[in-house]
């Protein structure tokens, strides 16, 4: 009977420590110091854990958020069997400045709304180095995955921290934006800008934003393949309905702004050939052949400057095009890792 409680006292426990661990956390970073120089007063980052650390401390690996996503989201691509398999890493899921969990313009106490400072990818790369570092202990990264615009923060983190890490993934990001990228996000932009002119409310604003986004987020053989023009207004009443989730104007324009400043080679004289002679860690870049959202172009040719380890999915899905074939994008991430 001791035996047989104790086993359930045990089961009960790790139960409640896995729990534990994918819980909300935050980490107090003081007054951040910016790029630019401006402060974000009393800035915190959010994040979860995943798994366990190991006593050398050399199983972590990080997972920045997307554009739009925060690390609730990431906790579904963490586990065994899943993107990242937390049963022999160490998984930090850390929330991007400015996606609504970390400080930004809709939680802040003391710069709320437009009075939050302007930030760059290299603000959120930097915010996590202070958490590794500084709260977390953590002085090297085993790897380091990232989407969208978690993938641009990998591409960041490598030249900015090049010794920081022996492995890095960014699928779907790039190291620079191209022009096709820039129109689009300073669409999303205009019309968030405009609605501020105008006073319109959020929800209104979102029936711009989602429709612009879900748009360029396919293929338009996608989209035609699995949309049916009757099926259009109630596809896009979804859409707004789930943003309404997760949306506010002010933090959208700041990571936009952040997305359509990004240029790793802002620090090596506008040269990617010289970027890339900064990498240090084993590099794999996946892209999809028919982006609308991140053009592919500048990470495939950052891939052939570094040598790096690519893998292009040809598939209509798009910017989403990795989800639609989840078994390949597994066996790629877990080989590349485990290799």
């Amino acid at each position: 009977m001791k035996s047989l409680f104790s086993f359930f006292f045990a089961l009960f426990f790790t139960l409640i420590t896995v729990h534990a661990q994918v819980e909300q956390q935050f980490a107090e970073l003081g007054n951040f110091k910016l790029v630019s120089g401006e402060i974000i007063y009393h800035c915190k980052v959010g994040y979860r854990t995943f798994g366990s650390l190991n006593a050398e401390k050399s199983n972590t690996i990080l997972f920045p958020t997307w554009f739009g996503g925060n690390s609730e989201h990431l906790a579904s691509l963490i586990g065994p069997d899943k993107l990242v398999n937390s049963d022999k890493y160490f998984v930090i899921a850390v929330d991007a400045l400015g996606n609504g969990v970390s400080s930004s313009p809709s939680n802040s106490e003391y710069q709320s709304n437009k009075n939050f400072p302007a930030i760059t990818i290299k603000d959120l790369v930097n915010s996590h180095h202070k958490l590794l570092t500084e709260h977390l202990g953590i002085q090297k990264l085993y790897g380091m995955i990232g989407g969208s615009m978690g993938g641009m923060q990998v591409f960041e983190w490598i030249v900015s921290y090049p010794d920081f890490m022996e492995k890095a993934v960014a699928y779907v990001g790039s190291p620079k934006l191209t022009s096709f990228d820039l129109m689009l996000w300073q669409s999303e932009l205009n019309a968030i800008e405009e609605g501020w002119q105008c006073n319109l409310s959020e929800q209104q604003m979102i029936k711009t934003i989602a429709a612009i986004h879900n748009t360029f987020a396919r293929s338009p053989e996608y989209i035609v393949e699995n949309t049916k023009p009757e099926e259009v207004q109630t596809k896009l009443k979804n859409e707004y309905e789930s943003y309404t989730k997760f949306f506010n104007s002010y933090d959208w324009a700041l990571l936009l702004k952040a997305m359509m400043n990004h240029d790793i080679t802002k620090n090596y004289n506008g040269s990617i050939e010289a970027a890339a002679k900064a990498v240090r860690a084993n590099l794999l870049v996946i892209t999809a052949e028919k982006d609308l959202m991140v053009n592919p172009a500048p990470a495939q040719e950052f891939a052939e400057l570094t040598d790096a380890d690519s893998y292009i999915f040809d598939n209509n899905c798009g910017h989403l095009a990795p989800g639609c074939e989840i078994e390949t994008f597994k066996e790629l991430v877990r080989d590349f890792f485990e290799d």
